[in-house]
């Protein structure tokens, strides 16, 4: 078992190209021991975003605190506290912070799976 506060997490820039403002902690991952899912926590400082961007895996968002947007190609649906977003396989997205205060979400994506060659592209290096 891990139990640990997220703040005792390092918080590390997300460096993927299209990447504004963002840091990434990876709360929980197979180096946890893990078998199926990762866990990070994402932090968009106001004007940032995520990068525009496509993967072969879903993904799992929980909005904690801030304001912003999430693209669905070129839609926008706003983001609050609360916000639950399921992002399907190879659909194109993008989060956004569109508030004066940071914009904080989980984000959870699955391990290898059956049929996908190397592990998640996780943009921010969390495994």
């Amino acid at each position: 078992m891990k139990v640990t506060h997220y703040e005792q997490v390092p918080a590390a820039p997300v460096e993927m190209e299209g990447a504004v403002q963002c840091r990434m902690r990876c709360l929980v991952g197979e180096p946890d021991g893990a078998p199926s899912f990762s866990m990070r926590q994402f932090e968009v400082a106001p004007g940032g975003h995520t990068p525009k961007h496509t993967h072969p895996y879903e993904h799992e968002v929980f909005v904690l605190e801030g304001q912003g947007v999430v693209l669905e190609g070129d839609v926008e649906h706003p983001l609050r506290p609360g916000t639950v977003v399921y992002v399907r396989p190879s659909e194109l997205h993008q989060f956004r912070n569109t508030g004066a205060g940071p914009l904080k979400f989980l984000c959870l994506i699955p391990h290898p799976l059956r049929d996908m060659a190397g592990p998640c592209a996780a943009a921010c290096g969390c495994q």
